[in-house]
């Protein structure tokens, strides 16, 4: 069978423009060039895939949906029905006085290690179901290493440092379960990423013993959004851009706390001493600053950073998990990480 290649399309689609033949209202012209089949050929010279285009328009044209998720709903979405593991693992739930844990074990894994997955969510949003398949993934591309995913207390209701507190009573949970600092690994997306960091800052501040390694998937760093990216990036972010910034500039999690505070905006701490980390991010978000000034921090304090920023993907586009082959690489990315760190 021969495959039509991506030339071969764009000379038909071109070919058959008849709006460049006929003459049509103008209406129908900015009609096709703002639709989606458009973008996804405009797209193609950016050497994106074609699943990567659709998903990232997806996420800007189901955006309401994609905020519904984020924020504390009263109404739990479809999506949020009794989640459904697959056959290879088993979950424990953990009532703490504050919040509740769960555990994912892969059945048969040999792995002395645990990863603690913070999630995002601008700290208003409480765990949702696809931080569960995070849960699993990360189990699977770390060879079979626990997971142990929190739900911790979100704004409004509770404030910073509400937050940092359950991270760091999940972390003392993990070492009174017998791990040793240096048998955990912490990851986490979005504001999860953030709180990574934050709970790193606290833990040497206290001349405590870091964790093994980090992963931080768009980390929402700096909540005083103070980051260029924050500006160039406004028109063309599909999920915060333009008038859904309000997550962002509004956001109501730190209070009457100064939002420059190493603990709520991490960015602003210093680095030295810090456990490798993976950041990534992809070139069309707001919060593209945040990773770049991290990583240029943690380099500058000769720490270990790899960052890897994805042409023309959106926020935490990892969720797109095996949809798209700019997710999948970055989860194969992210197994390579895990394999280099337990050599060191």
């Amino acid at each position: 069978m021969t495959l039509i290649s991506k030339e071969d399309i764009k000379e038909f689609i071109e070919k058959a423009n008849v709006f460049e033949r006929i003459d049509v209202p103008e209406f129908w012209k900015k009609l096709y060039k703002g639709s989606l089949i458009a973008k996804v050929f405009d797209g193609l010279d950016s050497g994106l895939s074609i699943q990567g285009i659709l998903v990232r328009e997806l996420v800007e044209d189901f955006n309401g949906i994609v905020q519904k998720m984020i924020g504390n709903s009263a109404e739990k979405s479809e999506l949020e029905k009794e989640f459904d593991y697959p056959a290879v693992f088993e979950v424990e739930k953990i009532d703490t006085p504050n919040f509740v844990m769960e555990r994912l074990h892969w059945k048969n894994s040999g792995s002395k290690k645990v990863i603690l997955q913070l999630h995002g969510g601008g700290y208003i949003g409480d765990l949702k179901n696809y931080y569960r398949v995070f849960a699993g993934l990360y189990s699977e591309v770390s060879h079979g290493m626990d997971v142990l995913t929190i739900d911790y207390r979100t704004a409004p209701k509770d404030l910073y440092p509400a937050a940092l507190e359950d991270a760091l009573y999940a972390f003392d949970w993990l070492l009174e379960q017998g791990y040793s600092e240096k048998d955990i690994y912490v990851c986490g997306d979005s504001a999860g990423g953030g709180l990574t960091l934050c709970l790193c800052h606290y833990l040497k501040d206290k001349d405590r013993e870091l964790p093994k390694g980090l992963v931080l998937m768009s980390p929402w760093a700096d909540l005083t959004c103070s980051g260029e990216s924050y500006t160039e990036n406004f028109e063309i972010d599909p999920l915060f851009g333009r008038e859904k910034s309000k997550i962002m500039y509004e956001n109501p999690y730190y209070g009457e706390h100064d939002p420059h505070d190493k603990y709520i905006s991490p960015v602003f701490g210093d680095f030295d001493d810090f456990p490798p980390m993976l950041i990534q991010a992809g070139t069309n978000e707001m919060l593209l600053s945040d990773s770049k000034t991290v990583a240029k921090k943690v380099r500058e304090a000769e720490g270990k950073v790899r960052l890897s920023v994805y042409e023309g993907m959106f926020h935490v586009f990892q969720v797109g998990t095996t949809m798209m082959p700019e997710s999948k690489r970055a989860w194969a990315e992210i197994e390579k990480f895990f394999e280099k760190v337990e050599e060191l």
